[in-house]
This record gives C-alpha cells, structure tokens and sequence, in this order.
C-alpha cells in the first residue's frame, strides 16, 4: 500500500482485518499527512460523483457512530451544530433516516437557512495514531518512505492511496489542489459546530470544537500549492466565525495550518494493471470529503484488492 493519509489507512486496516499481509509506505508520518490538518467533521464535501460519495459516507457513519462509545481512544465523537445555507429537503433524499435528530435550525441558533444535525466530529491527531495502532495490531507494517513509482512495491497487489501525489505518482493530470487555511484558537467555551458559507460571495466560516482547542475556517482555493498561512487569510477566517460566535474575536491563537485537498473531477475507486501484470487498486480524489467517505470507500477498495 502506499499513502499513509486517512484513507490509505483506513483501506490498510480494512485489509490486514481481512487477513491480507500488508505493509504501508507513507512518504510523511501520518500526523503530518494532510489528513491531520482537517477539521473532519463528517458530511460529505467538494467530492463526486455525488451518488456514490454518500453511499460511501453513509457505510462510514456506521463505523464512526461504534467508534464513537470511545472518543477518547478513537478520537470521534457525535457532536451537534448547524449546516449553514442546507435545506432539509436536500438531506431528506440521502440522511434523515439515519440521522434522527436532523431538524430545520431555530432563528436563535442561525441566522439564515440552515439544518441542526448531530453528526460524528474526528480528532484528527487522535484518529491517525489509533488508526495506524489498530493497523499493527492486525499486522501492518508501517514504512517511511518516498516513492517515484507505484511498480517499487513488492506486493502482489498494489493499492495507491496517495492522494494529492497520484497527479505525479500515476500520473494523474486531473487531480489538483484545492488549498484550505485554518486557524486554531483556545476554545472561549464554545461546545457545538458551525459551517457558514456567504450567499453573496461564497466564503466560507466554520468552527469546530475539539479536545483542548476550537478549530476555525476556512477557505477553499482551487489549484493553489503554498502551504505557507497567510497572516491576512488568517484575520480574515476569525473575522467571519467571530460574525458567527461573537466571542471567538478573542481567543488566543495556537497555531495556524495549511492543508491541500486531492481534489478531482471524480474518486477514482478502480482495479488496473501495472505494466508487469500485477493489480494495482486505485483509491484517491476524495477532495474535502477523505475523513467522510474513508471507511465506505476503504471496504470497496479491499473487495477489488482481494478479487
């Protein structure tokens, strides 16, 4: 396997659950894949085709809601906030049934349309160490290092989870970037999420209460490589969730991240052959969505992987 992002280890875990012999090359520690810098609230986002992400999403949130009797341990919790600018009639056709508590948002709880929901909420920097703990403990293996060519893997089966690196890996022209910029603060007592996006000009604010901390975003900037903050980006995002939660204007800065979406027109979830014959599994593009779909998708790739 190689990619040691969320779903790269998700599919791994799935694998060597399954009995398969796997060993994983990741070309960065997993706490600093750009899995880690996502705000990983589960809702399907910036992923097609839209049909198959929430079919995969909703394989997903069966595990995260098990998961979640052991936040601590796991790092995923169900935790309440509100969709901003979702109507109920768009959820209605794929979540209300499995989410009970979906309900139109109260004036009192937003100021514009938008939906209430209890939805599994992810630790990153918890869930990739417990991911990559549970892979070990079904015999994984775990490597450092970079490669230039997914034929390298001495595998009968080769499995390609590397995201954002599948544009040069495969190559895949068609993946891209689609940079987002976070901001993260000492949480003033916030305790439920929020998710905003401007009818006018399309930003977006969101902030996320984790273990120790409120994550703020974000922005979504397509084919845009820096992974350098932006000081007046930053400004920005805590000017747009303080409109939001008044009190977050003065919450002390922690640190300030930069991730990169492996954006593409489509997941491409595919059984291929390397030039010597061997099958190579394709699984990357998930876009802002990885943490949403991991699960779902990890399943369908080790069905392919094992055929």
């Amino acid at each position: 396997m190689v990619g040691g992002g969320v779903v790269g280890l998700t599919t791994a875990v799935v694998l060597a659950e399954r009995g398969r012999r796997v060993r994983l090359w990741t070309r960065e520690p997993v706490e600093r894949t750009t899995s880690a810098v996502a705000g990983a609230l589960w809702w399907p986002y910036r992923i097609e085709p839209v049909a198959l992400a929430r079919s995969w999403a909703l394989r997903s949130l069966d595990v995260y809601e098990e998961l979640a009797a052991r936040p601590g341990e796991s790092g995923v919790r169900m935790v309440e906030g509100v969709l901003g600018e979702t109507g109920l009639d768009e959820a209605d056709t794929w979540a209300a049934a499995r989410l009970p508590g979906l309900r139109v948002a109260t004036a009192e709880e937003y100021g514009g349309s938008g939906l209430w929901a209890r939805l599994p909420l992810i630790d990153m920097s918890t869930h990739l160490s417990w991911l990559r703990k549970r892979l070990v403990s079904a015999g994984g293996v775990v490597e450092i290092r970079a490669v230039s060519d997914l034929a390298e893997a001495e595998a009968p089966v080769v499995v390609n989870c590397t995201g954002l690196g599948a544009r040069e890996l495969v190559p895949d022209a068609s993946v891209r970037p689609v940079r987002g910029q976070l901001v993260v603060v000492e949480n003033p007592g916030i305790r439920t999420w929020m998710v905003s996006t401007d009818p006018v000009s399309g930003e977006m604010a969101y902030f996320f209460p984790q273990p120790g901390r409120l994550v703020l975003g974000g922005t979504a900037e397509e084919d845009a490589w820096s992974a350098e903050p932006d000081p007046a980006v930053a400004e920005a995002i805590v000017r747009r969730c303080a409109a939001l939660r008044p009190k977050i204007a003065g919450a002390r800065v922690l640190a300030h991240l930069v991730g990169l979406r492996p954006a593409r027109d489509a997941v491409r979830l595919e059984r291929e052959r390397l030039p010597d014959g061997r099958p190579l599994v394709h699984n990357y593009g998930h876009g802002g969505a990885g943490v949403t779909v991991a699960w779902g998708c990890a399943r369908e790739a080790a069905e392919l992987a094992s055929r």
